[in-house]
């Protein structure tokens, strides 16, 4: 098969929904010639349903990034299904609802929403480092945004900004191996996890406006998980630790 991701082993994490940006990376990258294999956390059997609905049923395996036992498994167990891999996708975040009060938070409530949002991408990386050094590869996070405040988002935020940083130490301790970290700001989608998010229609509002030069859809998740993709291909042999930006042009736009 043809394409940019031609002969490469993928590995996504955080479809939670035929509608999520990981998802449709897993579905692009499938079409772009990838072999493709899935991580998910609780439901398992839903997240299976939507491995069907590829364009090539994908296997799916269980991941808690907070449970050590699965990260130090993870590498044996896509061993089962690639010898190696040329790529990761990142797409997991949560925040509990107090971390979306700034001054109400508690550290119980940030220090989870910085475990699961900004170290599990380090852990995460590290967990599939033995078969990531094999050919040398791409890791791929998804984001929002932090270089500024936005509204109702608070510890999210942070944990956004911790994500951020934590993919330019990566790129920095992983460049030896052949290994190149990057991430995709994307705008606001109206996902599973939006749903989460108190006031996120005020926060999405922004992007309804003439903020977006190069325009938005909110329902639209295909943009995103292209850009993931571009990512993970060979295209950008030498672009690490980078934040690419794919939000219609807002990040760039004044008052």
């Amino acid at each position: 098969m043809s394409g940019i991701l031609a002969g490469k082993r993928i590995l996504v994490t955080g479809v939670v929904t035929d509608a999520s940006i990981a998802f449709h990376a897993a579905r692009i990258a499938q079409e772009e010639g990838a072999e493709v294999i899935l991580t998910g956390f609780g439901r398992l059997s839903l997240i299976e349903r939507f491995a069907q609905k590829l364009p090539k049923p994908a296997p799916v395996l269980e991941l808690d990034v907070t449970d050590q036992d699965h990260l130090d498994t993870l590498a044996e167990r896509v061993g089962v299904h690639a010898d190696a891999l040329d790529g990761v996708v990142h797409s997991i975040a949560y925040g509990p609802q107090g971390a979306f009060s700034f001054l109400d938070g508690t550290w119980d409530d940030v220090s989870t929403a910085v475990h699961v949002s900004a170290y599990s991408l380090k852990s995460l990386t590290t967990a599939c480092l033995p078969l990531l050094k094999k050919r040398g590869g791409s890791v791929v996070g998804l984001t929002f945004d932090a270089a500024v405040a936005w509204p109702h988002y608070d510890w999210m935020g942070v944990a956004k900004a911790a994500l951020e940083s934590t993919s330019r130490y990566l790129a920095r301790d992983l460049g030896g191996f052949g290994i190149r970290c990057n991430l995709v700001a994307a705008g606001p989608l109206r996902s599973m996890a939006a749903k989460s998010i108190p006031g996120f229609g005020e926060l999405a509002d922004v992007w309804t406006t003439d903020r977006a030069p190069a325009g938005w859809d909110l329902t639209d998740p295909d943009p995103a998980a292209r850009g993931v993709v571009a990512l993970l291909s060979d295209f950008f042999p030498r672009t690490t630790g980078e934040i690419v930006h794919v939000d219609g042009g807002v990040h760039m736009t004044g008052a």
